[in-house]
């Protein structure tokens, strides 16, 4: 998670403490003593409010929002029980009321600390081989959830991070060229599309694989570790069936260059799909500096990381 500067969006919905106190209130009468209290650490998709020590309140920061309040209550707890790892499913789905738009839900709160990202050139780390392995288990295992009927007919469960890589051509060469008009990015913006112009020649650059589950956003604010192992996986909010290569991104993230291969051997993919990988993580670490440079500056940082480490593997491949 990070800390947003309020508002990240053009078309935020005002969320104060006494709508959602109203909200759960309302719909849960037996919580309504348990304290409750605005984190200071949030996403960029919602607002989130710790209730008592065990629940979290989730509302939708923008217009829509409630559309994937309904997606994860429908298709987490099917998916989750195929996964090696705890996620937050929702114990409450709440619908509007008090000035407030949208669906919200109450999920369970989940312990744990965030994995730091992972500079280039840093010296090998025993727990990242750990984590590592972790991250490939969830992997394997989200791929390896049937994809049902129902789920192929769900249009909740599309997604423009599971189409082809080439699908992301013109928005990347974008935000490349947004990103050469933010003062002191400190990003070899060339060398950034030098990579991106030998992904589009990849061989599967065209092509899906799939269709499979994955998660869309598996981020180190999205990744939650215990007692050194990786305990959840958060924020499910990007669920969906198609190509699974974006899930690929978190190794640049969070993993170091021997932690990587790790992740790699685990996942048996072969040079064009790993290449295809580094590539989204590549394209959604530039798009997030123009919109977010502002107003989630922990985002930025982490996404900068990111991109080194994209430029860095990329120069010795």
């Amino acid at each position: 998670m990070t800390s947003p500067r309020d508002p990240l969006h053009d078309d935020e919905i005002a969320i104060d403490l006494g709508v959602v106190r109203a909200l759960v209130d309302r719909d849960l009468p037996e919580a309504a003593q348990l304290p409750l209290v605005r984190l200071g650490a949030s996403g960029s998709s919602n607002a989130l409010f710790r209730l008592g020590d065990a629940l979290v309140v989730r509302l939708p920061r923008q217009p829509g929002g409630g559309d994937t309040v309904a997606k994860e209550a429908r298709w987490l707890p099917y998916v989750g029980a195929g996964l090696p790892v705890s996620v937050p499913a929702a114990e409450h789905v709440g619908e509007p009321g008090f000035s407030y738009p949208e669906r919200w839900s109450v999920v369970r709160w989940l312990d744990g600390w965030h994995p730091e990202p992972v500079p280039p050139g840093a010296g090998a780390d025993p727990f990242l081989v750990d984590l590592a392995r972790d991250l490939a288990a969830v992997v394997v295992a989200m791929r390896s959830v049937p994809v049902t009927d129902e789920a192929l007919r769900d249009p909740a469960l599309r997604w423009y991070r599971g189409e082809p890589l080439v699908a992301r051509d013109a928005d990347t060469r974008l935000s490349v060229e947004e990103c050469r008009a933010i003062p002191g990015l400190g990003i070899d913006l060339d060398a950034a599309l030098a990579v991106w112009d030998a992904a589009m020649r990849l061989p599967g650059a065209g092509v899906a694989e799939g269709p499979r589950w994955y998660h869309g956003d598996l981020a180190a604010e999205n990744l939650l570790v215990r007692q050194g192992r990786l305990a959840a996986v958060l924020d499910f909010g990007g669920l969906a069936v198609g190509d699974p290569t974006v899930d690929l991104m978190v190794a640049w993230e969070v993993l170091d260059a021997p932690a990587r291969s790790v992740f790699r051997t685990a996942l048996g993919v072969d040079d064009g799909t790993w290449e295809r990988g580094r590539a989204w993580a590549l394209s959604l670490a530039l798009m997030t500096f123009p919109y977010y440079w502002v107003t989630m500056p922990a985002r930025c940082a982490s996404r900068h990381l990111i991109t080194r480490n994209v430029l860095a593997d990329a120069a010795f491949a």
